[in-house]
Formats: C-alpha cells, structure tokens, sequence
C-alpha cells in the first residue's frame, strides 16, 4: 500500500455506525481514499479488540495511522506505541487513571443492541495494555466539557503532546466535522 491506512477504532459500547467514524469514511471515500480506511467492529473484550486491530496493522502492509475515540483512544495508545505509529485521539480515555469498576457489569451496544457484560478481568486486561505515551506521534483532540470522562486526565497523561482541548461540547466530539479533513492530512493522505 503506497498511502497510508487510517485505522478507526471507536469506543466502549460503539461500532464503526458510530458518527464520527462514519463521517471520517464518508470523506475518505469522496476523496477516492476508501480503500485506504478501515474501521472493525471491536469485541468488548479488550484483549480480542487490540488482536483485531493488530490483524488489519498487519495485513495493512504499510504505514497505518490511528483514529481511537474513547475507549478506542485507549487502544490506539497501546498499538501506536507497540508497532511504532501515529495516533489522532479523539476524548480519549486514560486507562491508567479511571476507576475501571464503575464500567463492570451489563452493557448495550448503542448501534446494534448487542448486549455484553465487562467484568474485573476485562479491566485487568485494559490495565495490562497502558503504555506511556511518547509525545512525537500523538494529536489530543478533547472537548472541554466531555460528561463521561475527565478532559484533564487526558491533559496531564499526554503532557508534551500536540493537544487540540476546545471549551464547550461533549463526549461525541461535536467539533469533529470541523476536524476531519486535518486528520486526513495528519494522516499524511
């Protein structure tokens, strides 16, 4: 593959119908780059989603580049650092510093109505795939007043990276059309 592949990987309870991913493919495509995104549906259990994502970095035979939101930001983390790559994280969630207990228990698919249940062992798998973060190849993208996770965690455990933090918003990212044609050209594309 000559151009490098945009991997999206989307969050706890998401799917790749989630808006952001689906807008970021839906550019791609208008631009004749649709063979160069991808965007797997992620198994909740977090060791089965970084196997999956570490499929298509593999089968990708190229340069890859991550897109993680949320949860998915997390993982991003994890396989930027682990396969040597760059990453656009989208309010991303700082393993390292939440209290994965409030997540145990009985969860719903937002898009397909899958019901899951994450239990201790999942967040000990989570817990097992934190790795510092090395500054040079990632882009913090976070709104202020994200209701699910704390912008300010993010802030201190990406210190020294590029940070893009906007006042205002939520947890979806609402300002993310207004960034999807720079993540393409983060991407190098």
């Amino acid at each position: 593959m000559d151009r490098p592949l945009i991997l999206y990987l989307h969050g706890f309870c998401s799917s790749p119908a989630s808006w952001k991913s689906r807008l970021l493919g839906e550019e791609m495509a208008r631009r004749g780059l649709a063979e160069h995104f991808a965007c797997p549906q992620l198994s909740p259990v977090p060791d089965e989603a970084v196997v999956c994502a570490e499929t298509l970095i593999e089968q990708a035979g190229g340069e890859v580049v991550l897109v993680g939101s949320s949860l998915g930001g997390h993982y991003a983390n994890h396989l930027a650092e682990k396969h040597d790559l760059r990453a656009v994280l989208v309010n991303p969630a700082v393993i390292d510093l939440l209290d994965l207990g409030l997540f145990v228990g009985d969860h719903t698919n937002f898009h397909s109505g899958e019901a899951f249940t994450f239990t201790t062992a999942h967040a000990a798998q989570l817990r097992s795939q934190v790795r510092v973060p090395s500054p040079g190849r990632y882009w913090l993208l976070a709104e202020a007043d994200d209701e699910v996770l704390d912008v300010r965690l993010a802030e201190a455990f990406y210190a020294g990276c590029r940070q893009t933090i906007l006042p205002g918003g939520d947890h979806s990212f609402t300002k993310f059309p207004d960034f999807v044609s720079q993540i393409i050209e983060f991407a190098g594309l």
